[in-house]
């Protein structure tokens, strides 16, 4: 378990990398200190792992009495590092959700741009993490949702295709939907496409895939924000629905039904 000095505007820290925050000596603001691997406002289990046979390195957090486990799919030129992702990942596990993030491509693969763009790759790689979760004897029993951002959302999709069972729900930010291609059809998975108002390009590409998509899914639409969600309350604004859909189909709860009935509805 690691200890850091965190500053509250939840930037990232240049010294030390992301994902975690800049540390006291780059803040204007009285320090937080926390125990967590990323930083979190609680105690909380975290353990460097390997996944697959690659060894792809990740980092799997667990809450106590957690709820559920979230495989995060990272995008294209990004890693198990992504600030967004571990912002989102750190308030899942404050919604009592464990999480994994891992990198989908080795350093060697990660230098080859077309790798990055292999969505079968891609999602066989996510299809070896959900793998390896059952066989850890204190992951098994959980429900698992996967959290996929960009290119990463078509990943989680050609892996729920494959998994029939044991995905229990997606959440597509910012995602690509449309590259799982016909596997789009295979998914069961209740989805969650969350994509910027202003994204206009991804949100056509969005509303399409949903049209191909056989299962119970939902098209939510943040106002006024861009591809990568960083306008100011833009990405905790998906976060929120993020937290409420795992939370309705990996527990049967939602924290705030409105969260979800306020949003767009399908199209």
């Amino acid at each position: 378990m690691t200890t850091l000095l965190l500053r509250r505007d939840g930037g990232i820290c240049r010294q030390h990398g992301p994902p975690c925050r800049p540390c006291i000596e780059e803040c204007q603001e009285p320090s937080v200190r926390t125990d967590y691997g990323w930083g979190m406002s609680q105690p909380y289990t975290t353990h460097d792992v390997s996944i697959g046979s690659l060894e792809l390195p990740g980092r799997l957090v667990r809450p106590p009495d957690c709820n559920g486990l979230v495989v995060f799919a990272h995008g294209s030129g990004s890693s198990r590092l992504s600030p967004r992702n571990a912002h989102v990942a750190m308030h899942l596990n404050d919604h009592g959700f464990a999480t994994l993030l891992f990198d989908l491509l080795s350093d060697q693969e990660a230098e080859d741009r077309r790798n990055v763009f292999d969505i079968p790759l891609l999602g066989n790689r996510v299809l070896e993490a959900l793998r390896w979760v059952r066989r850890q004897p204190d992951l098994a029993a959980l429900r698992i949702g996967i959290f996929g951002a960009s290119t990463g959302a078509a990943a989680a999709l050609v892996a729920a295709a494959g998994a029939t069972g044991d995905v229990q729900a997606v959440v597509s930010r910012g995602g690509r939907p449309d590259l799982a291609g016909e596997a789009l059809r295979d998914v069961e998975a209740p989805t969650l496409l969350i994509v910027g108002g202003r994204d206009d390009d991804v949100l056509e590409l969005n509303r399409e895939a949903q049209r191909q998509m056989r299962c119970l899914t939902r098209l939510v639409v943040v106002p006024g924000a861009t591809h990568l969600f960083e306008e100011p309350g833009a990405l905790d604004e998906a976060v929120a629905a993020a937290a409420n859909w795992f939370a309705r189909y990996l527990t049967g709860q939602v924290d705030d039904p409105g969260k979800l009935s306020r949003r767009s509805p399908p199209t």
